[in-house]
């Protein structure tokens, strides 16, 4: 598929703070592109540059093959929903929603009708006339969101739009920002430092640090098979388990020595080892906790904390010295054998669910 919006080679200093480094990606007309990341990674000053209210210092811009680089913010094609909605308290649903086809001259019958339609997307049809300042901020972000998408912009930016709301009420908002995207089919980029938001709206996530792209890809790519150290430990919650870990060849076979275990490598992982010109001796072996289970004969730990969390049970080891996070269910588990402190357990996980990191670069090594 072609890409519909593309930034090449973007770079913005604000004084001596370098905060967005060299950044390229294209979306495709018709997704949901999250950028995602923790705060100060340079992502809201990406999405400003894209609806034109910063400059880039060096780069380009296009949208739907046209260079928009230099043109003006009401010249792109391109609206903006701001996480603090920026309504007007004065005017009526009604009259925020019309506000942009009125600025363009429109005439009144037919805004009319296009406010009806944009009333009916956001299943707000009875509140018309009431002002913004009585309603709730769920219904605020859903106007806020109606009032860019009336004048059908090829491109619709959402800076942290629900990061205001509470969780409940942001729950129910993701799955009304997927319903209307799939009735509009407007190309959205959506910002958030939420991998939540980003993981259940994106149909694809950039992942930022310190200015820098640390990896594009689908929700199950950046899951399943994350880049680098940085990309494993802030996609998954709990955050992911690293081990310091020797990967040697016993026999024909590698094998990775973690907390005083073996483990042999799955075959896959074995022919790209065996391709490798410089197979790395020390490393850092990844495994999420829910790919943890307890075993008798696995690897020695203690209980420290044990949240029961409803069908899950979290536990808080120490194996070692080193602090753990395992997740198991409950149905899978004598409960009143390890729920509680300073229980003895066992743990182990399936060499085809270990991610292996070069300890030097941080890069995913497979």
């Amino acid at each position: 598929m072609p890409e519909f919006f593309e930034l090449r080679n973007i770079d913005k200093h604000f004084g001596d703070n370098h905060v967005v480094k060299n950044v390229s990606f294209g979306v495709r007309c018709g997704e949901i592109f999250s950028l995602l990341g923790p705060s100060g990674c340079g992502k809201t000053t990406i999405l400003r540059i894209s609806g034109g209210f910063e400059e880039p210092d060096s780069g380009e811009i296009f949208l739907d093959g046209k260079n928009i680089t230099d043109a003006a913010p009401n010249k792109r094609k391109i609206n903006t929903v701001f996480q603090n909605y920026a309504l007007f308290p004065h005017m009526s649903v009604f009259d925020n929603i019309a506000f942009g086809p009125r600025t363009a001259g429109i005439k009144e019958k037919e805004v009319g009708k296009m406010v009806e339609e944009m009333l009916s997307i956001i299943r707000l049809e009875g509140l018309a006339s009431r002002k913004t300042d009585t309603i709730s901020g769920g219904q605020k972000q859903r106007i806020a969101i109606a009032r860019a998408l009336i004048n059908k912009p090829k491109l619709l930016l959402l800076d942290e739009p629900l990061a205001a709301l509470d969780l409940k009420l942001r729950q129910y908002m993701l799955l009304e920002l997927d319903r209307i995207h799939d009735e509009v089919g407007t190309t959205f980029i959506y910002v958030t430092h939420d991998q939540v938001e980003a993981m259940t709206l994106g149909d694809r996530i950039v992942i930022m640090r310190d200015g820098f792209i640390q990896q594009i890809g689908t929700p199950q790519e950046v899951f399943n098979h994350p880049a680098n150290l940085f990309v494993a430990g802030f996609i998954g919650t709990p955050q992911m388990n690293f081990f310091d870990a020797t990967l040697t060849k016993k026999g024909d076979k590698y094998v990775a020595t973690v907390q005083g275990a073996d483990f042999e490598l799955p075959a896959e992982k074995q022919a790209a080892l065996k391709n490798m010109s410089n197979v790395p001796t020390n490393v850092v072996v990844g495994v999420r906790p829910v790919h943890i289970h307890l075993s008798e004969t696995g690897i020695p730990a203690e209980v420290d904390v044990s949240e029961l969390m409803g069908s899950e049970l979290h536990l808080h080891v120490n194996s070692n010295g080193k602090d753990i996070v395992i997740v198991v269910p409950t149905t899978d588990i004598d409960l009143n054998a390890v729920h509680g402190s300073h229980k003895p357990v066992k743990y182990s996980f399936k060499p085809e669910l270990m991610h292996f990191f070069d300890k030097e670069t941080e890069k995913n090594i497979f």
